[in-house]
């Protein structure tokens, strides 16, 4: 069965994130600079970059890596023509569910509403693989909502075939396994949303 984020229109995506009733998109982008600030990484990479959201925020000064991984090349072809100022910007095509990445290791692994999708399976080891020494991992997870499913109400009728794709991880979870590969919380931030959802951030760093 083919995946059915290639199937999904970068628009129909964004529109959904966007739309009043869900009011995902800005919080993401203000939770990757948040980090951004915090790490102030010279190297970085993001897990299911997408349309490039938030790359707004990286200052060129600092970070002269930025890797975006993504299963659609339609999506990562959108983010090059958004962001040709980013000079050291590399843009991989890989299912990051299935296939190993295979990259050196950068200062800063931002993997936002990735393992809901990804799992936490091979996408986990990857993200992990991909922490240098001294680097860290922040990592955005949705919380759920006894009033909303955990994908809401959509305008957009090719957002209800990733429903059942979408399995919801507890931050205790990701805590635990992190654990194991020698990960500490450093940080964790809570952000609301509409119906009654919330982001959970938390930032690892690699010991």
């Amino acid at each position: 069965m083919s995946n059915p984020w290639l199937g999904l229109p970068l628009g129909d995506y964004e529109g959904h994130m966007q739309s009043p009733g869900v009011g995902q998109l800005a919080v993401l982008s203000d939770l990757f600079r948040e980090v951004l600030t915090m790490r102030s990484p010279q190297s970085v990479a993001i897990l299911g970059i997408a349309g490039g959201n938030g790359l707004e925020h990286l200052e060129t000064a600092v970070t002269k890596r930025v890797i975006g991984l993504d299963l659609n090349p339609d999506y990562l072809d959108q983010v090059r023509r958004r962001y040709p100022q980013l000079s050291g910007l590399e843009l991989v095509t890989i299912d990051l569910a299935e296939q190993v990445v295979d990259l050196k290791p950068v200062d800063l692994v931002h993997a936002a509403l990735i393992f809901e999708h990804a799992g936490l399976d091979r996408c986990f080891e990857n993200a992990v693989s991909l922490v240098a020494a001294n680097g860290a991992l922040s990592v955005v997870l949705q919380r759920p909502s006894e009033e909303e499913p955990d994908l809401g109400a959509s305008p957009f009728s090719s957002m209800h075939r990733l429903r059942p794709h979408i399995s919801l991880i507890r931050p205790e979870v990701l805590r635990a396994k992190l654990q194991v590969q020698k990960f500490r919380l450093s940080s964790e931030a809570a952000r609301p949303l509409p119906g009654g959802k919330a982001f959970w951030m938390g930032v690892f760093l690699r010991e």
